[in-house]
């Protein structure tokens, strides 16, 4: 059979592990999806470089600066857009669906903004949109949700899905630095970006994570109702303090099926069991537990970024294409697992009314009688106490931290109770709150 021909558009860290990859596993890759796969036209910018550097490496192809010329060439079958963003990239991506041609993508950001009407296009117009290379780099979570566990009713996922943040925080516990020290050492390694704010804030996640809710509840993209709160602000000291009670902080991205209520959409910091397998996942590695009813629960872990792990989905997804594109639109795995008119209207649980445990930590005046305060007041609003932590006053300071744990309870709850303890006279400045996951 004749190849089938590939536009691929970006040539930067994900762009040129694709090129690399595929040339250099071509046999196996030819075996698995029955023709060759070939690149045979590639989109790159002058101004950063990558024009000049797809020329040194992509023999054979030809390369271009206008990635429309390669969207609307009727010799190209799949376009692989690698570009990012949500303008451009949009405008590419829905373009090459209105020309017919399949698409494969590793952008999160436009899938989780734009993937209800991207989807609904390619629907419509009977071609593929594969994104494995989406969420979590080289690790195959989509096909595991869509295909993998298609028998089960998705209970909840947890996820370690920014490979920065984690390396971050990882290295805030084991050397006991600020996060401003970590974050330049992780910018200095190229682990974070110049700016940093889609990694440290939650957002990157939260793209990542309203994919997989769609996916795994058969749902709507709705990445604007999805609550993120970021890493910026924690300490050495809360670091300290979860380890001493037997935790350990971790930037996950949460969504469960609450029964009744509708969906939780969410990515904060959070403790976790420091025994727990999630807990001892470190570095710029990261780790998806899915919980179904038949199944129970499963742990996929690897290398959640990066130039080769992150190709090796883009090019399972090219196999994939390349072995359905001829068959029936109605007889393909649907791109969010449910059949299109199937989807959902299940709510967005505002995180309000959000359930979880709470690690509070205060700042007061050492005397008798505080500890008593707070309790009383959390009591009042049914929010139990599981354990709580005082530190020491240092020589000649008059204040002190006290650190609770609590049992389960509505964030609203807790938020009521913080403001009613941060107005005593005895409580000094802004309570910090974390919540806890038991992932059990």
């Amino acid at each position: 059979m004749k190849p089938l021909n590939v536009g691929l558009l970006g040539f930067g860290t994900v762009g040129s592990g694709v090129w690399k990859v595929l040339n250099r596993n071509q046999n196996e890759i030819s075996r698995r999806a029955g023709r060759e796969i070939k690149i045979t036209q590639v989109a790159a910018r002058v101004e950063d470089g990558s024009f000049a550097r797809a020329q040194e490496q992509c023999k054979g192809a030809t390369i271009v600066d206008d990635a429309m010329k390669i969207v609307r060439d009727s010799q190209v079958q799949i376009v692989c857009e690698l570009i990012g963003g949500t303008t451009i990239a949009r405008t590419l991506v829905l373009e090459a669906i209105a020309q017919g041609k399949h698409v494969v993508t590793a952008n999160k950001a436009l899938l989780a903004t734009h993937g209800t009407e991207i989807f609904a296009a390619a629907h419509e117009k009977g071609v593929m949109v594969a994104f494995e290379a989406a969420v979590a780099g080289g690790i195959p979570i989509i096909k595991a949700l869509r295909e993998g566990l298609t028998a089960n009713r998705i209970e909840w996922i947890a996820g370690i899905i920014n490979g920065t943040s984690n390396f971050i925080l990882s290295t805030m516990r084991d050397t006991g630095a600020s996060f401003a020290d970590v974050l330049r050492e992780a910018q200095r390694l190229g682990y974070a970006e110049a700016d940093p704010t889609f990694d440290i804030e939650g957002i990157d996640a939260a793209h990542k994570l309203t994919i997989m809710a769609s996916i795994a509840f058969g749902i709507p993209m709705q990445f604007e109702k999805a609550f993120s709160e970021g890493i910026s602000r924690l300490t050495r000291e809360d670091i300290r303090h979860a380890e001493e009670l037997g935790y350990r902080i971790k930037l996950l991205g949460i969504t469960k099926n609450v029964e009744g209520k509708g969906i939780e959409l969410r990515v904060h910091p959070t403790l976790i069991p420091e025994k727990s397998l999630m807990a001892n996942v470190e570095g710029a590695m990261n780790a998806i537990l899915v919980k179904g009813d038949a199944v129970g629960a499963t742990l996929y872990y690897g290398a959640g970024a990066g130039s080769e792990p992150t190709a090796s989905a883009v090019i399972a997804d090219l196999v994939d294409v390349t072995r359905m594109h001829t068959s029936d639109p109605e007889n393909r795995v649907p791109h969010l697992a449910f059949q299109p008119d199937q989807l959902s209207d299940t709510p967005i649980v505002a995180m309000t009314f959000v359930r979880s445990g709470y690690y509070l930590r205060f700042r007061v005046l050492d005397r008798p009688g505080v500890l008593a305060d707070i309790t009383r007041i959390l009591a009042d609003l049914n929010i139990s106490i599981e354990a709580f932590l005082q530190k020491e006053a240092l020589a000649g300071e008059t204040e002190v931290d006290i650190i609770i744990l609590t049992h389960c309870a509505v964030e609203k709850n807790v938020h009521q109770g913080l403001a009613k303890i941060e107005a005593l006279d005895t409580v000094k400045g802004k309570a910090t709150l974390l919540r806890i996951e038991g992932l059990a």
